[in-house]
């Protein structure tokens, strides 16, 4: 192999393009897919039903809904939850858009804090410090698949009597204390987005252990009718429906769930493969000018292992961030940015007074977070070929 890279003039180290977050699919999501089109159940029907109670199962809550994104499984969560306008969300600065746009959709006020440097997960000592008379929820995200401390976020939680919505957008199978994520806030999102670790495409779910939530957000996710399609359509004939709320098209199809369905059996096979490749990349870049992941787990957690962010010493490098992905790029390797910090884009600066500074750690993040493709599609000869693009695009660019 060269040791110049693509970007400076070298050749590059694999021939076609290894898309970042490209999921595995086999054929039995493809037969399964194929025989919700024969059968004309396309929209919401039995598979859904049927993913919705295996996911169930997979998390051990009592309830859970399928929907169309975990956005929609954010708004809907926040709605059922009986939030009012001016009430207050609690929630990282550093996070998918989406996370506080639910809560400005749902007519609320997102209130963002700091994130510990090495976990990037909220900062636990400031949630206290952010709450005030208007609060009446705190929104974790588990980032990358790291669990948070949910010991400690309820135990602020019960003495403000403030609920808890876990994003578990990353965390499908995450544990934390000894807890599965899905049991432990009043209610939890997941996402079922192409690069996630279950993907259904588009989809999301909210897990909870409160029947009224359930009930509530079911209605709530398809026009606010009291009856889905499955159920005015099936076998014992039509059932009439009422309207109680001005609802949401929010409905996942059995197309999706049909992909999840095969998903799922497969979800600890995956974990292997991509805790496999994260201990692969952890070896071979320890030695260069990069923080790993932080992978310091206590005792009953359970890491997702849903991304793999480096954290380049930019004071060790003579490139940019986006300059190193741009070499990546040139090397035909995809690679992802998770995330700028909420408060360094524009809406969000303007609509709540945000400047830079605000949140330092996020900022650190934000600069310098890179990630690797890391799924369990990945063939042996492709986790070689993001070692050795990384590995001599920063010794080559290294001071």
């Amino acid at each position: 192999m060269e040791d110049i890279p693509a970007l400076a003039g070298g050749c590059p180290v694999r021939t076609d393009y290894l898309i970042f977050g490209s999921p595995p699919i086999e054929q039995a999501e493809i037969d399964e897919v194929v025989d919700s089109l024969k059968s004309g159940w396309i929209g919401t029907g039995p598979k859904v039903e049927r993913f919705e109670n295996n996911f169930k199962d997979y998390i051990g809550a009592k309830h859970a809904v399928a929907v169309n994104s975990c956005t929609a499984a954010l708004h809907l969560a926040l709605l059922a939850a009986k939030i009012e306008p001016g009430d207050e969300v609690i929630m990282p600065v550093m996070t998918f858009t989406a996370s506080a746009a639910a809560i400005i959709h749902a007519g609320c006020k997102p209130v963002f804090v700091d994130v510990d440097l090495k976990t990037m997960n909220i900062d636990i000592q400031q949630i206290e410090t952010a709450i005030t008379e208007n609060s009446r929820i705190i929104l974790p995200v588990h980032f990358a698949g790291r669990p948070c401390r949910m010991d400690r976020i309820a135990a602020i939680a019960g003495k403000y009597d403030l609920k808890i919505i876990e994003d578990a957008a990353h965390a499908i199978e995450t544990v934390s204390q000894g807890q599965k994520v899905g049991c432990i806030g009043d209610l939890t999102c997941f996402s079922f987005y192409v690069t996630k670790n279950v993907v259904t495409g588009e989809g999301g779910m909210v897990t909870t252990d409160n029947e009224r939530y359930a009930d509530w957000i079911k209605i709530l996710a398809l026009h606010g009718m009291t009856k889905d399609a499955w159920h005015r359509f099936s076998d014992d004939g039509y059932k009439h429906y009422d309207v109680v709320y001005p609802g949401f098209k929010y409905n996942m199809m059995d197309i999706q769930a049909a992909i999840g369905l095969h998903q799922l059996q497969r979800i600890e096979k995956y974990a292997i493969r991509r805790k496999s490749i994260w201990e692969q990349y952890n070896e071979a870049f320890k030695n260069l000018p990069v923080n790993i992941p932080f992978n310091g787990l206590l005792s009953g957690d359970r890491h997702g292992y849903h991304l793999y962010t480096l954290m380049l010493k930019l004071e060790d490098l003579n490139i940019t961030r986006n300059q190193f992905m741009t070499a990546m790029h040139k090397e035909n390797i995809g690679t992802g940015v998770h995330y700028r910090a909420l408060h360094l884009h524009s809406y969000y600066a303007k609509k709540y007074n945000l400047q830079g500074g605000m949140f330092p750690n996020a900022e650190i993040i934000s600069e310098r977070t890179v990630s690797l493709p890391l799924s369990g599609k990945l063939s042996d000869e492709d986790v070689e070929d993001v070692i050795n693009a990384v590995t001599r695009i920063l010794l080559y660019y290294g001071k």
